[in-house]
Order: C-alpha cells, then sequence, then structure tokens
C-alpha cells in the first residue's frame, strides 16, 4: 500500500508541477506578447524550452522546500504530502479560472503547512524556514521588483531621450526575446525545483534514498519535462491581466520589468535559497515600469485584486490542503 500511495504522491506533484506551468506561462510571455515583440506560439515555445532548462540548473530552492515541514514517518507522512498538493493545485485551479495571477508557489508552501498543521500541529512545520525563507521574501520581493523597475525605466527614459522613440521601440522589441528568455529560465530555475523538493520530501519521507544531498536525476527531468508541457500548454486569462488589464506596456517597459524580473529570480536561487513567486515578481515589475509614465497610467484596481489574491492564496491554499488531509486520512484510516 505504502509503494502505491508513494507512486500516486509522485504524480500527483508531477500534476501540480504541469498547473504551475500553464498557470504561470503568461509571468514569461505577457509582456513580450502584448508589446508585439513575440508572436504567442514562438513566445510559449520560447518559455518551454527556457523553464526546461533552468530546472537542470541547480537545486538550492528544491532542498529549502523539502525542509519547510516534517511529515511523520511512512505512509501518514505521504498522505500528508498529498493533502498538501492537493490543496495547491485546487487553488491554482480557482485562481487560473478568475485569471488571477496568483503565486503557485505559496499555495504549494501554504497547502504543505496547513495539511501539516492538521495532521499533527504547528510542531510538524519549519517556522523558521518558513519565516526567512517564504515570507520575508515574500513581502520583499514585489516591493523590489517594483522599485528597481521604477529606477530601471527611468534610466532607459534617460539615456535615449534624444532618440527617435520609433526606433528606440523596435530596438527594444528585439531585446525582449533576450529578457523573455531570461525570465523563462529564471521561472524554471524557480518554480520546477519546488516540485523537485516536494518528490524528494516525498520519496525519503517513504524511507527512500536516506542520508543523500543530491536529488536523483529521475526527479530532476521529470519535474523539468511536467513544467514545461505545461508552459506549452499557455495561461491566456492571467497572460491578459498581467498583460494589458495592468498597464498598456510598450517593448522599453516590457523589456524593464523582464530584466528586473530575471535578476532577481537568479539572486535569490543562487544566493539566498529563497523559494520567491514568480508570479508577484514580474506583476509589481510590470507595475514599476508602468508607473513611469504615471501613476494613474496603471490600473491600481487590477492591482489591489491581485494584491488579495496574493495575500489569500497562503491561508486559502493550507485550508483547502487541511480539508483533503482531513478526507484522505477517513478514507485510508492512517
Amino acid at each position: 500500500m505504502e509503494l502505491a500511495i508513494v507512486i500516486t504522491v509522485v504524480v500527483v506533484a508531477l500534476v501540480f508541477d504541469y498547473t504551475n506551468g500553464f498557470h504561470d506561462a503568461a509571468n514569461a510571455i505577457a509582456t513580450s506578447v502584448s508589446t508585439r515583440a513575440l508572436t504567442p506560439k514562438v513566445a510559449l515555445i520560447l518559455a518551454a524550452v527556457m523553464n526546461f532548462v533552468g530546472a537542470l540548473l541547480g537545486q538550492e530552492v528544491a532542498h529549502t522546500v523539502s525542509e519547510v515541514i516534517s511529515p511523520p514517518e511512512g505512509t501518514h507522512g505521504l498522505v500528508v504530502i498529498l493533502g498538501g498538493l492537493l490543496g495547491a493545485i485546487t487553488w491554482n485551479l480557482i485562481t487560473w479560472y478568475f485569471g488571477l495571477p496568483s503565486s503557485s508557489s505559496h499555495a504549494l508552501i501554504g497547502g504543505m503547512v496547513g495539511a501539516a498543521i492538521a495532521a499533527g500541529g504547528v510542531d510538524l512545520v519549519h517556522w523558521a524556514t518558513i519565516v526567512d525563507k517564504v515570507l520575508i521574501p515574500m513581502v520583499l520581493s514585489p516591493v523590489f521588483g517594483f522599485f528597481a523597475a521604477f529606477v530601471v525605466m527611468l534610466t532607459i527614459m534617460w539615456v535615449f531621450r534624444k532618440r527617435n522613440p520609433h526606433r528606440v521601440f523596435r530596438g527594444f522589441r528585439m531585446a525582449q526575446t533576450v529578457s523573455a528568455a531570461a525570465l523563462a529560465l529564471g521561472h524554471g530555475l524557480q518554480d520546477a525545483q519546488k516540485t523537485m523538493g516536494i518528490i524528494f520530501l516525498t520519496v525519503t519521507t517513504a524511507g527512500y534514498y536516506a542520508g543523500q544531498e543530491n536529488l536523483p536525476i529521475w526527479i530532476v527531468i521529470s519535474s523539468a519535462a511536467a513544467i514545461s508541457l505545461g508552459t506549452y500548454s499557455g495561461g491566456w486569462r492571467i497572460m491578459r491581466t498581467l498583460g494589458r488589464r495592468i498597464i498598456h506596456l510598450d517593448p522599453a517597459r516590457g523589456f524593464a520589468a523582464e530584466s528586473v524580473g530575471a535578476g532577481v529570480l537568479y539572486t535569490t536561487a543562487f544566493v539566498f535559497h529563497a523559494p520567491i513567486s514568480t508570479t508577484h515578481l514580474i506583476t509589481s515589475a510590470i507595475m514599476g515600469a508602468g508607473a513611469t509614465k504615471r501613476f494613474s497610467a496603471v490600473r491600481w484596481g487590477v492591482a489591489r485584486s491581485i494584491v488579495t489574491a496574493w495575500v489569500l492564496t497562503f491561508p486559502m491554499a493550507g485550508l483547502v490542503a487541511a480539508g483533503f488531509y482531513a478526507v484522505l486520512h477517513a478514507i485510508l484510516g492512517v
């Protein structure tokens, strides 16, 4: 029975990875498509390929995610992880349906925390890791993304102030191919590793790979493939929100937002090992770059709805996951 549950949890984790891909595909392509730097099909292919490559570049974030909770050993611990995954998937689908760019990362971690608390109380959660690696970066990364994109865009405006606007925009439209690829690479580096961490937590909870630090290659490749396939499936509802409903972007502002987003993703992954939200980051960067037109150019009502989804994601995914855990616990009797 335990092996069957292990296989089930791994499959569900890959399903989450897939939903993460189509839910967050818009993060990497919305600005490039809305500015017509790339066609939707080319943008999706580029994002899918770079997501796959990015997933192979490190394991630091995966180890952080695998340490957010300490589930009970054996079958009971596997049920906790399964409940957390189902809660995260459910919240991802709800926010995708309504076109809200919420965080798959925080849905996943919130789901794990909710299921763990339902199973054994707060002692199963590593609160120091949650605070240092999740909550603090959750607050700081979008704030930094907003102001960094604002400053980068102001710099671009000053440097090219005497140039022909049409030529400048044409140049930045070409540059967006590079910045979109860099952002998609960072998305794979961050988000695919989160699923890797959960799968690694699953197999170690079941007693496999005890004492091993490096993730088995099958976990890395399967997670990379799942998020890449999900990305190729696209996320048009959310892309519309990011690309047009917040502000109508031009190529220069799209380049500024994507470049800042990519830089922060690499820094947090390689230096701080923190699983930040790509969604929060790029949305804030779009707002920051857009605010250089004038603050009223940003549709703050849409932004307010997005922030509400951000705030609700962690607790709501946790509540849904706790419910799934209770049902599974009752059915399986573990």
